[in-house]
C-alpha cells in the first residue's frame, strides 16, 4: 500500500482528466500530427529526487551508447538498473490509470505499456548530442504483433538556456518543413503519436556546457495487431541537406540490420548498439 500512496502523488491524474475533453481534441488535431505539450506535467518534487538521482549515476554502469553517424546520446533502459524515484515514476507513467489517460487523449484504444523500455528508460546527451529527425521502429523487437503508436517523453532539465539548442523539432509528413520546436525544460511533457511518417528530432549538435545535460524519461506504448507495419528507425536528411543523404540511408540499412538481429537472437541495445558503432567509425 505504501508503493501505490508515493507513486499516486506523481501523476495528477484529476487535474489532467478534468482537462480531457479539451487536451483530447487539441492532440488528435495537432499539426504536423497528433501531440500535445503539457507544462508542469508531473509532481515537481518527485522529479526534483529524479535530477538528483540522475546525477549520482555512474555513466558506465549499464548505460548504452546510442553513437552512429544519425545520434549521439547515452540510455539506461533496465528497470532493476534504475534509481528508485525513477522507477517509481516509470511504473506510474505504466499504470493501468494513466494508460487509460493516454488512451482518451490520443484516442488510441487498448494501449500496452512496455516493461522492456526498449529505446527507452532514461536518456541523456552531452555537449555534441544530437538526434537526426527520423521515424522511430514500428514493431517491438521482441513481439512481433506490438505496433508502436505513442511516446511519452519527460524532460529533467532545469535551468535549460534556449541558445544552448537541444530543442526537440516535430517536421511535416513530406519532409519539407519544421512545424514546431520545444525546448526540453524541466518537467515539460511531449506526447505524439509514432506513425511512419512522425518525424522528429533534435538535429543540431548541443553547445550546452560540458557540465550540462540534456535529460528525459522516454515511454513508448503499443498495441496488438494482426499485421503490423513493420520498419526499422529510419532517418531523413533535412531539405539544403544533399550531401548528406548517401550517409544517411547507410546509416537506416546498418539500423535496419540492427533492429532484426535483436528480434532474431533476443539481444539487447547494449550489445548490439557497440556492433553499430563499430561499423559507424568505418564509414
Amino acid at each position: 500500500m505504501q508503493f501505490a500512496q508515493t507513486t499516486t502523488q506523481i501523476f495528477d491524474s484529476e487535474k489532467w482528466n478534468g482537462q480531457l475533453s479539451e487536451l483530447s481534441q487539441s492532440y488528435q488535431g495537432a499539426n504536423p500530427y497528433p501531440h500535445i505539450v503539457l507544462e508542469n506535467f508531473l509532481d515537481p518534487e518527485v522529479l526534483d529526487e529524479c535530477v538528483d538521482e540522475f546525477n549520482k549515476l555512474n555513466e558506465s554502469d549499464g548505460w548504452i551508447n546510442y553513437t552512429h553517424y544519425n545520434e549521439r546520446k547515452k540510455g539506461l533502459n533496465k528497470l532493476d538498473m534504475l534509481p528508485a524515484t525513477i522507477r517509481k515514476t516509470i511504473h506510474e507513467l505504466n499504470s493501468p490509470e494513466f494508460l487509460a489517460f493516454l488512451s482518451e487523449l490520443t484516442g488510441i484504444k487498448n494501449l500496452i505499456k512496455d516493461d522492456f523500455l526498449e529505446g527507452g528508460g532514461i536518456h541523456q546527451s552531452r555537449r555534441g548530442g544530437f538526434l537526426n529527425i527520423h521515424a522511430d521502429f514500428t514493431v517491438h523487437p521482441h513481439h512481433r504483433h506490438w505496433q508502436r503508436r505513442v511516446n511519452v517523453l519527460v524532460y529533467l532539465n532545469k535551468d535549460w538556456e534556449e541558445e544552448w539548442g537541444g530543442k526537440l523539432e516535430l517536421w511535416d509528413r513530406d519532409m519539407k518543413a519544421c512545424k514546431r520546436k520545444v525546448l526540453p525544460v524541466f518537467n515539460r511533457c511531449v506526447i505524439f503519436n509514432t506513425d511512419a511518417d512522425s518525424y522528429h528530432g533534435h538535429p543540431e549538435p548541443m553547445t550546452c556546457p560540458e557540465d550540462a545535460f540534456r535529460r528525459s524519461i522516454a515511454l513508448y506504448y503499443y498495441t496488438e495487431e494482426d499485421k503490423p507495419f513493420r520498419r526499422a528507425t529510419h532517418y531523413m536528411a533535412r531539405p539544403g541537406e544533399g550531401s548528406k543523404k548517401l550517409m544517411v540511408k547507410l546509416d537506416n540499412a546498418m539500423v535496419a540490420l540492427y533492429t532484426e538481429i535483436k528480434g532474431w537472437l533476443g539481444s539487447n541495445d547494449k550489445v548490439v548498439s557497440s556492433v553499430l558503432r563499430f561499423f559507424s567509425r568505418k564509414k
